[in-house]
C-alpha cells in the first residue's frame, strides 16, 4: 500500500505546487513522473533494505535466483526513477517500468496466493494504477512528438 500512496501524495503535491505557481510543475505529465520516480525509488530501496528477504520470498519457486532477480529488479527501478526525472529520457524510462510491472506480476500474483502479501484483487487494481500512470508518461510523450508534424 506505501508504493500507492507515494504516488498519490507525491504526484498530488507537485500538481499543487503547480497550481500555486511554479512553473516547471505545472504540466500534469511532470507531476506523475514525479510520483512515480517517488514511488520506484521507494520500492527500489526495499529491494536492498528493510523488505529485501520478504520480496525474495515472492519469487516463484519456477525462477531461478531468487535474490539475484530482486537484486536486478531493484536496480532497474532505481534507474528508472532516475530516468522519469529527466525528460529526455523519460518516456524511456516509463515505458522500461511499464515492462518490468509486467514482467514482476507474475511475482504478486505467486506471493497474493500464498498470502504472503496484498491480497490478489487489491494487488492488480493497484498494478493497473501504476502501469497506467507510467503508459501515461510514454502517451504523452508519443502525443507531444506528433502534434508539432500535424499543425
Amino acid at each position: 500500500m506505501e508504493p500507492l500512496i507515494t504516488l498519490i501524495a507525491v504526484t498530488a503535491l507537485l500538481l499543487v505546487l503547480g497550481a500555486l505557481g511554479v512553473r516547471a510543475l505545472r504540466p500534469w505529465p511532470v507531476a506523475v513522473r514525479g510520483g512515480l520516480a517517488a514511488m520506484f525509488t521507494l520500492t527500489g530501496v526495499v529491494h536492498f533494505v528493510f523488505m529485501r528477504e520478504e520480496l525474495i520470498a515472492m519469487v516463484p519457486p519456477a525462477l531461478p535466483a531468487p535474490g539475484l532477480l530482486v537484486t536486478i529488479t531493484g536496480v532497474l527501478e532505481l534507474a528508472g526513477a532516475a530516468g522519469l526525472l529527466l525528460p529526455r529520457t523519460a518516456p524511456w524510462a516509463a515505458g522500461g517500468l511499464s515492462l518490468l510491472l509486467v514482467a514482476m506480476f507474475p511475482a504478486n500474483v505467486h506471493a497474493a496466493l500464498e498470502g504472503t502479501a496484498t491480497p490478489l484483487l487489491p494487488r492488480t487494481l493497484m498494478q493497473v494504477l501504476f502501469l497506467a500512470a507510467t503508459l501515461a508518461v510514454v502517451a504523452h510523450h508519443v502525443r507531444a512528438r506528433r502534434e508539432p508534424a500535424l499543425a
